[in-house]
């Protein structure tokens, strides 16, 4: 997976290896966000999965943007990061991603992708403490 040149990446590109997938990690990153207080604010967009014809019209309608990234927590700027594994060659973008994050960026979010739960942690607290 290539990151374009304009995009934060929290991890180490270099590693490979056995990892967590996605999901796990993602589990993992708000049993812990949960603990803080941004627990009660960071959030999950449920924009993947196999979806019919007509729920996936309907969803957009009601605002589901394609590319929504992981986790977005609302502040000054807010936050809009992308999970992948850490071994970020095990995870592919989603169509609408890249262009969900630059269009995040460009509007003053703080915009980043995290490899694994852990570099997402230091990405929240690189965030909150800026």
């Amino acid at each position: 997976m290539k990151f374009p040149t304009w995009l934060r990446v929290i991890g180490n590109t270099d590693f490979r290896g056995d990892c967590p997938s996605e999901t796990a990690e993602l589990v993992t990153f708000f049993n812990q966000i949960r603990k803080t207080d941004l627990g009660c604010i960071a959030l999950h967009i449920r924009n993947e999965g196999k979806r019919s014809h007509n729920q996936t019209m309907r969803q957009k309608v009601e605002g589901l943007i394609p590319g929504a990234p992981d986790i977005i927590i609302p502040g000054s700027p807010t936050f809009v990061c992308e999970l992948k594994r850490q071994d970020h060659t095990k995870s592919r973008w989603q169509k609408g991603q890249i262009e969900y994050l630059k269009a995040a960026q460009d509007n003053g979010a703080f915009v980043c992708v995290a490899l694994g739960y852990r570099n997402l942690l230091t990405a929240v607290n690189i965030w909150n403490n800026h």
